[in-house]
């Protein structure tokens, strides 16, 4: 008795499969889409970051601005406590103190830059902080 078609044996590795005709237009569209959403990915990382260093920088500033605030309730010199500040805010920040009455009141602010390039559009971002102390009794 004889077969009409002959008989393959199973090669490891390697598949039978062939293209339909349906299929073939669909070869690369793993990567094309893959292409089409890495530079959205890398976008998204990358605005991520920048809203982690405006957190950040809102950290430092609240820090500037409650360590100035303790040093000149305490009865620190008021130049030596804004010092102190100016080294804890975030680069091109600003310390200020005012008197309220028992109270010392410090704050602090500091502009965070957008992350540039395809953020570009973005403004800067403005941190402000305040803290308040009241003042010591010397003794």
């Amino acid at each position: 008795m004889r077969l009409s078609r002959p008989v393959r044996a199973a090669v490891p590795g390697r598949r039978g499969r062939r293209c339909r005709r349906g299929q073939r237009g669909q070869r690369g569209a793993v990567t094309a889409e893959l292409a089409m959403a890495l530079p959205l990915l890398v976008a998204l990382t990358i605005g991520l970051v920048w809203l982690l260093s405006v957190g950040a920088a809102q950290v430092r500033a609240v820090d500037a601005a409650r360590e100035t605030a303790r040093a000149v309730a305490r009865g620190d010199d008021e130049a030596a406590a804004v010092a102190a500040g100016q080294r804890v805010v975030p680069d091109g920040g600003r310390v200020t103190v005012r008197s309220a009455g028992d109270s010392v009141v410090a704050e602090a602010t500091a502009r965070v830059e957008g992350p540039g390039g395809l953020f570009d559009f973005l403004p800067a971002v403005t941190v402000r902080a305040e803290a308040t102390a009241l003042v010591e009794e010397p003794g």
